[in-house]
């Protein structure tokens, strides 16, 4: 039977429940800057800790990862990932009954090795399952819509939890805590039974090959895009949840934590809106247009939201603290910024895709180099953070205007393989 004939449904599926698993755990970071904010009195820096220790974890975790995956293949990997995952919020639910900033963050570092492995597993495989090029991003694409999904429930659940912001603490979290312990727990039973495909696990190479990932051109350019596009993805939800919840006194907005909660929710609720958008365009629109495209409208977006007036508002349908669903009226700078969700929301699919074809047998390993990169979700966010406690929350947000634009030149100019001639079999 080739591997045109099998039939890699139930694999595929258990990819896109890993992707919601992903998305649930490394998003409860988001919610918990606000506890952390209120409850330790930290600055927006400060704040944006816990979150760079889970996205910086993957960069300790990304070559290990890769090495995993090739020693001793997806589902084993997957089910170690998974082992840890459920240590990493065990351990930040611990801190909220010893009241510790630094158990939380310690927490929030063993998160983000789980996270880096597994999102060294699923999106390799996914691409792999779906026979690359075309077909490859589709299935990126609808797992990336499935990781939406887990990302717009979390910050409105932890946001309606939390209540009064002023009065926020860890332990007021607790109930999103042990849904994800309870995911993970589920999650490692039923992978334990499932046949996942191991497409490089047996091939070794008898001579050490000179080559390595390294060696294409627009893969390296793809590793810092995907540094740079996850930066962009955090930032935006983290710095305009900060910039609603914080006092007016303080540079902020002073919004209610679950009208916040709902807006960043639906920032996350678009992504999943464009990645099925982009799912079902993936076989007539290459991932190189797609890429262009949003890269371009995100900049425009960004760029709205800084000059576009505080005073003008529009209305926006919100869930409020009765768990009523009503309408608030919010600045247009707002709406720009979690408009920019549809942008971002085919933006790792496409850049994966760009940076791994034609890398052939290095592609394990390019993955575990990419989830290296992932890291930029906790490095760039706390430097904007830096910017806004300096010089406010909107001047910050030039920083993510300099980072959609080096997107665009990768769509446009460095996803291009220029090193056809290396051996990839």
């Amino acid at each position: 039977m080739t591997s045109k004939e099998k039939n890699y449904t139930l694999p595929i599926i258990m990819m896109f429940a890993l992707f919601f698993m992903i998305s649930f755990v490394t998003g409860l970071q988001n919610p918990m800057g606000i506890i952390v904010k209120n409850q330790f009195g930290a600055s927006n820096f400060m704040s944006q800790l816990g979150n760079a220790a889970n996205f910086i974890a993957y960069a300790f975790m990304g070559i290990p990862a890769g090495i995993l995956l090739q020693k001793i293949g997806y589902k084993k990997t997957a089910l170690l990932a998974i082992i840890i995952g459920f240590l990493g919020v065990g351990i930040q639910y611990l801190s909220g009954g010893m009241e510790s900033f630094a158990t939380y963050l310690t927490g929030a570092f063993v998160s983000g090795f789980s996270m880096c492995m597994l999102n060294t597993v699923v999106n390799p495989m996914l691409n792999t399952l779906g026979g690359g090029g075309k077909k490859g991003n589709i299935l990126l694409q609808l797992g990336g819509s499935i990781n939406s999904i887990g990302a717009t429930i979390v910050p409105v659940l932890v946001g309606y939890l939390i209540g009064n912001a002023s009065r926020a603490t860890i332990k007021e979290a607790n109930p999103a805590l042990f849904l994800a312990m309870g995911i993970f727990i589920l999650a490692f039973l039923v992978l334990l039974f499932v046949k996942i495909p191991e497409p490089y696990l047996d091939k070794k190479e008898k001579v050490k090959s000179k080559y390595s990932a390294f060696s294409f051109r627009h893969f390296c350019l793809g590793v810092i895009a995907i540094f740079i596009y996850v930066g962009i993805e955090v930032g935006i939800p983290n710095t305009a949840n900060l910039y609603m919840t914080s006092d007016t006194d303080k540079g902020g907005l002073g919004i209610d934590t679950t009208i916040a909660g709902t807006v960043v929710g639906t920032y996350w609720f678009l992504m999943l809106i464009g990645r099925l958008i982009g799912a079902s365009l993936g076989a007539r629109v290459s991932s190189k247009a797609m890429l262009t495209f949003t890269s371009s409208l995100g900049l425009i977006f960004i760029l709205l939201a800084i000059i576009s007036p505080i005073s003008t508002t529009v209305s926006m349908p919100v869930f409020k603290s009765d768990i009523s669903l009503g309408f608030a009226k919010l600045p247009i700078t707002i709406v720009f910024f979690i408009l920019c969700g549809l942008c971002t929301s085919v933006m790792w699919g496409g850049i994966f895709n760009l940076a791994v074809e034609g890398l052939g047998k290095f592609t394990s390993a390019a993955s575990g180099i990419f989830m290296m990169m992932v890291c930029g979700g906790g490095i760039l966010p706390l430097i904007q953070n830096y910017f806004a406690d300096l010089t406010g929350f909107l001047s910050s947000f030039w920083l993510v205007i300099i980072e959609f634009a080096f997107i665009l030149y990768y769509a446009l100019i460095g996803s291009k393989n220029v090193n056809k001639n290396i051996p990839v079999d």
